[in-house]
């Protein structure tokens, strides 16, 4: 345990920071995942609509830094391309 004022603050303040970072990362998957059940049950336009709120969430992970941002930009480019790929399936 740390002894130092300023030590026990940073274990405080790294302990507050990553219960943040993993509430918005699993925050971040759970969109993925409502994308992904909907593509899976061929609802296009209920894909199409989870992907339209699931965006921002996404996003708003990479500016926080808790997802890289070509991540992010992956992630979402699959999903679209998948949503598309419904249209002709």
């Amino acid at each position: 345990m740390a002894n130092i004022a300023s030590a026990r603050k940073r274990i405080r303040q790294t302990a507050k920071r990553t219960a943040r970072n993993t509430a918005r990362k699993s925050r971040m998957r759970t969109f993925i995942k409502k994308v992904e059940t909907a593509i899976e049950a061929g609802d296009q336009a209920g894909a199409r609509e989870a992907l339209r709120v699931a965006q921002p969430e996404i996003q708003r992970a990479a500016s926080k830094g808790v997802a890289h941002h070509n991540t992010v930009a992956r992630k979402i480019s699959r999903l679209s391309a998948r949503i598309k790929a419904l249209a002709t399936a």
